[in-house]
């Protein structure tokens, strides 16, 4: 799990979503930008490792590169800024990203957090709701795993937007661990690997 500065609410329901017995992951390191986020405190008090990686020191990928050797899964969550491309060359298909909206509409570079919502509404939309993608070395533009919606209310506000589509994001990163994580158990070895 790799955060920023977020309160941290999307990695506290996969630390509880890997907590029950069917589900087929846990989260096993929380990384954060700085110790002072109520991510990492909420990952310290819920028991989980964390690790600090500033991005803006000059050997935060291939540090980022070690801390993540022999994951499963990468789940980015309030992660700001472009993932390393050599670290997704390392983990092909195996970076998760949550968006709090449709894609590919309302995606890309400065699009995040409150800004979405007001673009969502200052559009006239009549649905918005959150996306799971695979990262790649572009903003908001990897395949799609799991979608969910809700409508927008006449009076909505960005805040209660945001309310309601963050209960989505809940219910959507767990779906989207789950799918990939089977897709990945159910693809063939290239031929290098077999």
């Amino acid at each position: 799990m790799v955060g920023s500065k977020g309160r941290g609410s999307n990695m506290r329901r996969l630390i509880e979503a890997g907590r029950a017995e069917e589900f087929p992951g846990r989260v096993e390191c929380v990384l954060a930008p700085t110790p002072d986020s109520p991510a990492v405190q909420s990952a310290r008090e819920m028991g989980i490792p964390t690790t600090i990686l500033s991005p803006k020191s000059a050997d935060y990928p291939s540090e980022l590169a070690r801390v993540l050797d022999g994951v499963d899964l990468v789940c980015l969550a309030g992660f700001m800024s472009l993932f390393p491309a050599e670290v997704l060359d390392q983990h092909p298909g195996r970076v998760l990203n949550i968006h709090p909206a449709l894609l590919p509409k309302f995606g890309g570079k400065g699009m995040y957090g409150m800004h979405v919502h007001q673009a969502v509404l200052a559009a006239g939309e009549r649905e918005s709701g959150c996306t799971v993608h695979l990262v790649t070395p572009i903003y908001d533009e990897g395949r799609i795993l799991v979608q969910l919606s809700c409508p927008i209310e006449p009076e909505d506000s960005p805040e209660a937007l945001a309310a309601r589509v963050l209960r989505l994001e809940h219910q959507a990163y767990p779906l989207a661990i789950r799918l990939r994580l089977d897709e990945l158990a159910h693809e063939q070895p290239s031929s290098d690997e077999a």
